[in-house]
């Protein structure tokens, strides 16, 4: 009997031992559906609580989702998941990436693939549809990600997809990240824990299938539903820096049968070489560039191809920037005691310097490869001041600051890492308000049509007044339920959800396409309501691997302590620092704080609706129970870790 969105086998592989493994995909699909819900589950079975991000017993394990290879609708995207040694304290960590690479592994047979162990010597995996075999990467080791890319298609030629790291993944350095075909970026410090493994490179090889649907008149009629719903994403600007790059140098880049309908893109340089470049990894080093340079984008594709090709990511070496801008200004560190040319910074040869010694562990650079929050507590307290305002909890920079959006101090204070997904689906739709009150004739957002979005996405129209905490510990559950079933799919967070439409008579979109498409792709009879029980069992399943690995609840589940009592001055993407209010109103958030008790209330409440003890804010067993986690209840229970 055919099986519908899922090719049946995972594949688990140990380097050290070179053991090579299928197990069946429906032992977890039932519950966790696919993607991060799988991934979730087979960490949770593989990797023991004990075991350190680099230790061979630690597993990278990649996955696709139940909508892979179906066309236009950006469900092509993979999950990637692993202790992370970027962390602090160390523990389960993920990213998802674009491209091709997932729809040619569910193209040869796999749902996910999972890597423990480590090589003796340097290798790549190479996963064919019939077998499967570890090949001799020595001559690869040591080369940039995306030179590893060009040498392996040229040997086994195009119809491969290869996902590989650079000389910072093969060193450890807690930033290293992931680079694919296409040049889909993934973080996490994912790139670490496979260089751990001795593990250059997973190549697979075979042709693009398209995903047939148990019910293909049902997806195309669904198909062009979200086409007439989809509205192009909000620009978001702060000064002259665009995070949608244009330009007669660019082009649209989606990843494999997407609509293609977001700020991915390709940049040629004047060189002739090209190259993914969008949103923030395409900006980390725009601002400081234009003052030596002057606006243009040929420095800053040159620092984002740089990360890239060395396998660092841009995200930490933006806050790295920041840190080593501010201690410079403030005489706590220089060119002679970094080796860096601090006084230079901003130019080709500043960025150059720092990722090659970063990637290599050189000088300073092995300092600074330990992660941000480390190398400033080496250097001293004064060095720890100047990185406080820009660092999360986990040790990772922030991307969003809780101090201008009440709504996401639950999601940003419960998650191992900030989760752009979960607060882009609020903010993008501010975004688009902003714009509405700035009188651009493309925006219909104004404060009714949010407060519409707002009930029926976040529960009620209480979470689309910012002045107050109400009913915002509802929309943070139900804003992550989403999200965790949305990455189980796995969709990509530009398109998904549809939470706002110029298309409708009220503006609103339909959150309810997800299970619509889900249904029609595998033949079931999945209601929005199951799809979001499912997001709502794999986040308890994750929370569940936390608490396994030492999150101690209520008192880890905290927002960066500069937050209440430094005043929010500025956002890149938000400069006016605007957010709605009843009525027609919008408030300013200058010279904002968090409030302590009004957090602390917050987060009680948000437990609460969880389900957890609003105590101690661990997961509790009936809850688990009924999220048919018994046997994850099971384990916390024998130590002592559930209510």
């Amino acid at each position: 009997m055919k099986t519908y969105g899922y090719a049946g086998k995972i594949l688990g592989v140990d380097l050290s031992s070179r053991r090579i493994r299928e197990l069946p995909t429906s032992d977890y699909a039932g519950r966790f559906l696919g993607g991060r819900g799988i991934a979730s589950k087979l960490y949770w079975d593989e990797v023991p609580p004990d075991a350190g991000a680099l230790d061979p017993r630690n597993a990278l394990i990649l996955a696709v989702g139940p909508l892979a290879g179906i066309p236009v609708i950006g469900g092509s995207r993979w999950f990637v998941c692993g202790k992370s040694p970027a962390t602090s304290p160390q523990h389960l960590s993920y990213c998802n990436l674009g491209g091709d690479w997932g729809v040619r592994l569910r193209s040869v047979g796999y749902d996910a693939v999972f890597v423990q162990g480590k090589s003796e010597k340097p290798v790549y995996l190479l996963i064919h549809e019939d077998a499967c075999g570890l090949e001799d990467a020595r001559k690869l080791w040591g080369m940039g990600a995306m030179e590893t890319r060009e040498i392996l298609t040229s040997e086994l030629g195009s119809s491969i997809s290869v996902v590989a790291i650079g000389p910072a993944g093969e060193n450890g350095a807690t930033m290293a990240n992931l680079i694919a075909s296409d040049d889909a970026a993934g973080g996490g410090g994912m790139g670490a824990v496979m260089g751990s493994k001795n593990l250059k490179a997973i190549v697979v090889e075979g042709v693009r299938k398209r995903a047939q649907a148990a019910q293909p008149e049902r997806l195309q009629e669904l198909t062009q539903y979200f086409r007439r719903l989809l509205t192009t994403p909000p620009t978001a600007t702060a000064g002259n820096i665009a995070l949608r790059i244009t330009g007669p140098r660019t082009r649209k880049a989606p990843c494999h049968g997407c609509i293609g309908d977001c700020l991915r893109r390709t940049y040629e340089g004047e060189d002739g070489k090209k190259g993914k470049f969008m949103c923030q990894s395409a900006t980390f080093y725009q601002p400081l560039a234009e003052l030596h340079y002057g606006s243009g984008y040929e420095v800053p594709f040159r620092a984002n191809k740089l990360c890239d090709e060395y396998g660092l990511d841009t995200m930490a070496m933006a806050l790295i920037v920041v840190w080593l801008m501010r201690c410079g200004r403030a005489g706590i560190l220089t060119d002679e005691s970094t080796g860096l040319p601090l006084s230079k910074l901003g130019t080709v040869e500043f960025i150059e310097t720092l990722v090659r010694k970063i990637a290599l562990r050189d000088g300073f650079g092995d300092i600074l490869a330990q992660g941000v929050e480390k190398a400033a507590a080496q250097v001293g307290s004064t060095a720890v001041e100047k990185l406080a305002p820009y660092i999360s909890r986990a040790g990772l920079p922030n991307a969003i600051d809780g101090r201008l959006y009440v709504s996401l101090w639950p999601l940003l204070a419960v998650e191992p890492k900030p989760p752009l997904g979960h607060t882009h689906e609020m903010t993008r739709v501010i975004l688009r308000w902003i714009q509405w009150r700035r009188g651009d004739e493309q925006s219909y957002v104004s404060n009714e049509v949010f407060r519409h979005i707002a009930e029926r996405c976040w529960g009620s129209t209480a979470a689309a007044d910012f002045s107050s905490g109400e009913g915002k510990a509802l929309a943070a559950k139900m804003i992550q339920d989403r999200q965790y079933a949305q990455e189980c799919l796995v969709l990509c967070s530009f398109l998904w959800p549809i939470t706002d439409s110029k298309s409708t008579e009220n503006h609103v979109g339909d959150p309810s396409l997800e299970s619509k498409l889900l249904s029609a792709v595998t033949g079931g009879d999945v209601t929005e309501q199951a799809l979001y029980e499912i997001g709502e069992r794999v986040f308890n399943l994750n929370r569940a691997v936390l608490v396994r690995e030492g999150h101690r609840g209520i008192e880890d589940d905290q927002l960066p302590t500069p937050w209440y009592t430094v005043p929010l001055k500025t956002d890149m993407t938000n400069p006016e620092l605007l957010v709605p209010r009843q009525g027609n109103e919008a408030v300013s958030q200058k010279g904002a704080t968090v409030g302590k008790e009004a957090f602390s209330k917050m987060m009680r409440e948000y437990y609460q609706i969880r389900g957890w003890d609003i105590d101690t804010g661990l997961p509790t067993s009936s809850k688990l129970c009924e999220l048919k986690l018994g046997d994850i209840a099971h384990d916390l229970e024998q130590r002592h870790l559930a209510r």
